[in-house]
């Protein structure tokens, strides 16, 4: 199975490799990085130059990776603080209809396994979030987080 065959408005980088049963759609992926099997990273995201992205992982519109980032395996990004899944008796099915958070991760950041990170927020650069912490506000860059419920270390 060619991994990179299916891919819709991706864009790669220089020696990017994809595991199998990865779906990705309409993002940016930088040279040299990886991505493990059963991720999804959604039109608009953009993954920086070296990094590696674990199994299991998610991967949101509004989400940018820096460069040198790590996400360990079972991470999720989301993007919508007030999620619904209808308005006014109708399907919410664009952003025209919600508002979209953006998340940022700075270089040579890493997040440990199975950790949740809310909408809206900075991790700084050289920062480290721990395994399964729930990230609710802006890390500082080289700061460490463990959790939940969410403290500096």
């Amino acid at each position: 199975m060619d991994p990179k065959k299916n891919l819709v408005d991706v864009k790669l980088g220089k020696d990017v490799r994809i595991s199998d049963f990865v779906n990705l759609y309409g993002c940016e992926i930088g040279d040299d990085s990886m991505v493990g099997p059963f991720v999804e990273i959604q039109r608009g995201a953009v993954v920086g130059r070296r990094c590696k992205i674990q199994s299991h992982s998610f991967l949101c519109t509004g989400v940018t990776l820096g460069d040198d980032v790590f996400v360990g395996h079972g991470v999720i990004f989301s993007n919508d603080k007030y999620p619904k899944a209808s308005k006014d008796g109708e399907p919410i099915r664009d952003h025209k209809d919600w508002t979209l958070l953006e998340t940022k991760v700075g270089d040579g950041a890493s997040i440990g396994n199975n950790a949740t990170i809310l909408p809206g927020i900075e991790i700084g650069a050289g920062a480290v979030i721990g395994a399964g912490a729930v990230v609710t506000k802006t890390v500082p860059p080289g700061k460490t987080v463990l959790g939940p419920p969410m403290r500096f270390k």
